[in-house]
């Protein structure tokens, strides 16, 4: 295997993941896997939650994949696909966890258009604390702010926490 197709495997793989994420965050985890991740939308009292089952549930494929891959027992290719999930996984971590929700305390502040605009959408998905009514399930594309606060404001604002009140994060929250 050419390390140029290697690379592009690897890469192809980040940017499907995130499809696959969106996919599972809106289909699964505010579906029949809203038990684990409702958790996520309450103030956390820990350093732990029940929605971090879904961190060694999705790494399960990517450590198959690595395993099969280097084994070569499926070929390297699986060990590419294995490493690219395990990249988005890393670059999810770093955005969702230690950026968003600094469960890590940094000082780190968005300044480029397009990190303001995905932390805003995180955000406001997190003002939603119920299963339905959620907006913007995506991690690395995401609508503009302003279209996810009219779909908020269109649905009536079901389910989103009263101003002052703080998200997951132990923020207070903005008036949508």
């Amino acid at each position: 295997m050419s390390i140029l197709y290697a690379v592009g495997l690897f890469v192809l793989t980040i940017a499907v993941m995130e499809g696959v994420a969106y996919v599972m965050h809106r289909w699964v985890m505010h579906g029949f896997g809203w038990f684990l991740h409702e958790s996520h939308h309450r103030a956390r009292t820990g350093f732990w939650e029940l929605n971090d089952w879904y961190f060694v549930i999705f790494a399960t494929p990517s450590i198959a994949l690595l395993l099969l891959g280097t084994s070569g027992t499926w070929g390297m290719w699986a060990t590419w696909v294995g490493a690219g999930i395990a990249g988005y996984g890393a670059i999810y971590l770093g955005f969702h966890d230690i950026i968003v929700h600094q469960r890590w305390p940094n000082r780190y502040v968005a300044r480029s258009a397009y990190m303001k605009r995905i932390v805003q959408a995180h955000r406001l998905h997190h003002v939603v604390e119920t299963k339905e009514g959620t907006v913007s399930f995506g991690f690395l594309i995401a609508p503009k702010p302003e279209d996810l606060k009219a779909e908020l404001k269109r649905r009536g604002l079901d389910g989103v926490r009263a101003a002052g009140a703080q998200d997951a994060s132990g923020r207070v929250v903005e008036r949508v």
